[in-house]
């Protein structure tokens, strides 16, 4: 997991990442094969937060961290929490192209709600 360090902009100033801290995750998935999780935090966003790290960034510096956990095997299963922000933002997620057939529905612009079915695997 890393942490990274950027001027907290809105979500909605441009470009998200390169101006947003963040925390990159990695995981690995028998069903997905590689992925990450990249938790963008932007203004007014207090902390960010994993189940297995709690808050990612206490304090504001400005250097990026990186942290491996070799004596934790995290394992989340589908529907678990992985993390929360401490207010709100946005998630960015990466697959191996074509791991994933995305929700049909999902349209630019629209909401994804809490719950909601991003896709399924690939058969």
């Amino acid at each position: 997991m890393a942490w990274f360090y950027a001027a907290a902009w809105p979500t909605f100033a441009p470009p998200l990442t390169a101006r947003n801290e963040r925390v990159v995750c990695i995981f690995e998935s028998p069903e997905h094969g590689p992925f990450a999780m990249i938790l963008v935090g932007a203004t007014i966003v207090g902390s960010i937060a994993t189940t297995w790290h709690g808050v990612v960034n206490p304090k504001r510096t400005k250097t990026s961290s990186e942290w491996t956990y070799p004596d934790q095997q995290i394992c989340l299963k589908q529907g678990d929490e992985m993390g929360r922000f401490l207010l709100g933002s946005t998630i960015v997620m990466l697959f191996t192209r074509g791991a994933i057939k995305f929700n049909e529905e999902w349209r630019s612009e629209r909401p994804v709600r809490l719950g909601e079915m991003m896709g399924n695997r690939r058969s």
